[in-house]
């Protein structure tokens, strides 16, 4: 009798401790597996909290009413132009890729006839008109990082009427656009730079200009390129009143 009561104790004690480890399985199961990563993102497709947005938030055009998608691979194409002028008249230096261009004069046509007779040449130091510091590299970078993630273009974030960026050192558009992408759960997958000017050679600029995109988005130097190109004496760009930059990218899921 004492050793059947002993066995139904035993027998017993086993069912309960299997139920026990029954249900602490299915309490791990349960629990999404991110939980257990350092650092993961709780729901791939949840937005970050610093966008977060009720659909009828207008304010804040980083924070739009539909879902950016988490795709592995996004394109981005960005665009920027801006006008040359004397420096007298620009008020500020060339800056491209965060590096001012120190040059010889240049010689700039003077299409108004403002300092020589209309269309002559004027030869001087030039600058960049803009509201910002006028940074082509950074601007088309900002615009194709924005693109990818199908937000508005850098004109409606960053508005050229707006006190707060006149003058602005475009490597803060730079930091800002990194923050969305990564808050987006992204991160650069390679950068391809065109630079469009006529005048001042820019070649021994580039590496300069490359080691600051790297460090602004975080990114490594196989992953960034610079070409520069003039535009054989067309245009305003050809005759130094203007330079202008495209930018191809692809962002990748971090």
């Amino acid at each position: 009798l004492h050793c059947l009561t002993l066995s139904c104790y035993l027998g017993s004690y086993r069912i309960t401790m299997i139920r026990i480890s029954l249900l602490l399985c299915s309490a791990l199961w349960a629990t999404p597996a991110v939980a257990f990563v350092a650092g993961a993102r709780s729901s791939s497709t949840a937005r970050p909290s610093f966008i977060q947005s009720a659909a009828t938030d207008t304010d804040d055009i980083l924070k739009p009413p539909y879902e950016i998608e988490p795709l592995s691979l996004r394109i981005g194409h960005g665009f920027d132009i801006h006008r040359m002028a004397p420096l007298q008249d620009a008020g500020q230096p060339i800056v491209i890729g965060g590096v001012t261009i120190d040059h010889k004069d240049q010689k700039w046509t003077d299409a108004d006839g403002k300092y020589v007779e209309k269309g002559g040449i004027y030869e001087t130091q030039l600058g960049v008109v803009a509201h910002s510091d006028g940074d082509v590299i950074y601007h088309s970078l900002v615009d194709a990082i924005f693109g990818a993630l199908t937000l508005p273009d850098i004109g409606q974030v960053f508005q050229d009427t707006d006190p707060r960026w006149k003058g602005c050192d475009s490597s803060k558009f730079m930091e800002y656009a990194q923050e969305v992408m990564e808050g987006y759960g992204y991160q650069i997958g390679n950068i391809d730079v065109t630079l469009i000017l006529e005048r001042p050679k820019v070649a021994s600029f580039k590496p300069a200009m490359k080691e600051n995109i790297v460090a602004l988005l975080k990114t490594t130097p196989g992953r960034v390129n610079i070409k520069a190109r003039t535009h054989e004496r067309l245009d305003s760009v050809g005759e130094l009143r203007s330079l202008s930059c495209h930018v191809v990218l692809t962002l990748e899921r971090a």
